[in-house]
C-alpha cells in the first residue's frame, strides 16, 4: 500500500466505515480504539448470567438504508442478517391486546394505504397525507407540533419517531424524522424491509469489518486510548497516547470518530452536541417464537420493541432519560410484562440483564441540531465522523456509517 498514512481515532461504526473507505482509496490506515473491542454502541459480549451472547443494544436496519447496506456488502456480511424478507411490521397494543401488522406495498405508489389489512387500524387513506407535513415543516418544529394526533400518530408515527430520534416527539425535530421517512416509507415498501443480525451485532457489523480492514492491510490497535491531539498552526501534528506520542507527519491525516464530548476535549473550540438521551435494553433468558418478523412493536407499554433472539428475548426502551436512574431490577420488572404480552410467555421473571446507555445519542432537538459540526474540522488534516455530526439524519447506524464515508471522502479528495 503506497498511499499516505491516515490515523482513524475511534472504532465504532463511524470509524470502521471511515477506515474501510480510506483503505479502499489506497491509504495506509491505522485505527485506534480505546476499548478492548471495536463497535462502540454496536458491541456484543457473552453474558455469563444469561449464558449467551447479547448485544449492547437492539437495532433494525431498513432496506432503504443505502449507506448501511453498502457497508454490509463491502464487509461480506449480508448473509448474517435476517428478517421477514418483505415490509412487515407487527404491532401489539399492550393495553387492549389488539394486534395488527403494517405492510407497505412495493413500489413508490402507496396502494397499501387503501387496504384495511395493511394499514394501521382506525386510520383512513387520507390520514397518510400528514406525512408530507414532515417534509415541509418549518425550521425548528417538533414532531408533535407538526403531525395531527390520532390513530396513525399513536399507533405508528409516535413509536417510529421515538425509535428513530431517541427523543420524545414533543421535543424531537420534525425535519430529522422527515429525513428518515423520506428515505424509507416515502420510497415505498421496497425501502422498508426490516433486517437485523441473526446472531449478534458484532458478528454482522463489527467482526467482518475488522477482517476486511486486516485484509486491506490496515492496522487495528485495540486498547489504544488517544489522550490528546497536539495542534500546530492549522494541522494536527501529534497524537498523544499512554504508550507515547505518535507523530503526524506532513501529508498525513486524522479522522476523529469519537463521541462528541471526547471530540470537544480533543479539539479546542469544537462545537458539538451537549445534551443526550439514554437507551435502555433489557435481556431476559427466555426462549420465544418470534414468528415471521422476529420482533414486535409495542404501543402503550414500557418498551417500544421486543426481539426474539438466540437464547434470549430483548426489549428496547428509547428516549429513556426518565427511567435510566432507576434500579436495574425495577427496570427489568417493568419490562417483563411487555415480553410476556408480545410473545405469549408467562411465569416469573427469568434471569435478566439491563444495559444502560446514558448518552446513547444526542438529543434530536432544534438546539442540539444547531451544534452538530460538519465533517470538515477547519484543520487541514483533520475530519470528523460520528452520528452526531451534521449528517442530516438523527443518531442512527445509517448516519454513523454515512458520516464515516463523508469524512474519508474529504481526505481522499484533498490528497
Amino acid at each position: 500500500m503506497t498511499g499516505r498514512a491516515v490515523h482513524v481515532v475511534g472504532g465504532g461504526l463511524a470509524g470502521l466505515s471511515a477506515a474501510l473507505a480510506l483503505a479502499d482509496g489506497g491509504q495506509r490506515v491505522t485505527l485506534y480504539e480505546a476499548g478492548p473491542q471495536a463497535g462502540g454502541r454496536c458491541r456484543s459480549y457473552f453474558d455469563r448470567e444469561l449464558g449467551c451472547v447479547v448485544d449492547n443494544g437492539n437495532h433494525l436496519l431498513l432496506s432503504g438504508n443505502r449507506a448501511a447496506f453498502a457497508y454490509v456488502d463491502r464487509i461480506g456480511a449480508r448473509e448474517t442478517l435476517g428478517g421477514p424478507g418483505e415490509p412487515f411490521f407487527p404491532f401489539l397494543d399492550a393495553r387492549s391486546g389488539e394486534r395488527w401488522t403494517v405492510r407497505p406495498s412495493g413500489g413508490r405508489l402507496p396502494w397499501w394505504i387503501f387496504s384495511r389489512a395493511r394499514r394501521v387500524p382506525g386510520t383512513r387513506p387520507l390520514d397518510y397525507l400528514s406525512l408530507l407535513r414532515l417534509r415541509f415543516s418549518r425550521s425548528g418544529a417538533t414532531v408533535a407540533s407538526v403531525l395531527p394526533h390520532g390513530a396513525l400518530y399513536e399507533r405508528l408515527l409516535e413509536p417510529l419517531a421515538i425509535a428513530a430520534l431517541n427523543t420524545r416527539p414533543e421535543a424531537g425535530l420534525a425535519s430529522l424524522l422527515g429525513a428518515v421517512v423520506r428515505e424509507t416509507l416515502m420510497q415505498g415498501g421496497d425501502a422498508c424491509v426490516p433486517w437485523f443480525p441473526r446472531a449478534s451485532l458484532a458478528a454482522s457489523l463489527v467482526d467482518p469489518a475488522l477482517d476486511a480492514l486486516n485484509a486491506a492491510g490496515a492496522t487495528v490497535r485495540l486498547g489504544q486510548r488517544v489522550a490528546a491531539l497536539r495542534i500546530t498552526g492549522n494541522r494536527v501534528a501529534e497524537i498523544a497516547t499512554p504508550a507515547g506520542p505518535i507523530q503526524v507527519a506532513q501529508g498525513e491525516a486524522v479522522v476523529l470518530a469519537v463521541p462528541p464530548s471526547v471530540a470537544a476535549d480533543l479539539v479546542p473550540g469544537l462545537r458539538a452536541p451537549t445534551a443526550f438521551e439514554a437507551i435502555l435494553n433489557v435481556h431476559f433468558r427466555a426462549e420465544a417464537d418470534g414468528a415471521r418478523a422476529g420482533f414486535v412493536g409495542l404501543i402503550g407499554g414500557v418498551a417500544e420493541w421486543v426481539f426474539a433472539k438466540p437464547g434470549h428475548v430483548s426489549v428496547t426502551i428509547s428516549a429513556a432519560n426518565r427511567m435510566v436512574d432507576q434500579p436495574a431490577e425495577s427496570i427489568a420488572a417493568a419490562a417483563w410484562p411487555d415480553v410476556c404480552a408480545a410473545f405469549g410467555l408467562s411465569g416469573p421473571m427469568p434471569a435478566w440483564r439491563v444495559v444502560k446507555e446514558k448518552r446513547a445519542t444526542f438529543a434530536a432537538t432544534a438546539e442540539q441540531e444547531r451544534l452538530r459540526p460538519a465533517a470538515g474540522s477547519g484543520l487541514v488534516n483533520l475530519t470528523l465522523a460520528g452520528d452526531w455530526t451534521a449528517t442530516g439524519l438523527p443518531g442512527t447506524i445509517e448516519g454513523a456509517i454515512r458520516s464515516g464515508r463523508t469524512a474519508a471522502e474529504l481526505l481522499l479528495h484533498a490528497a
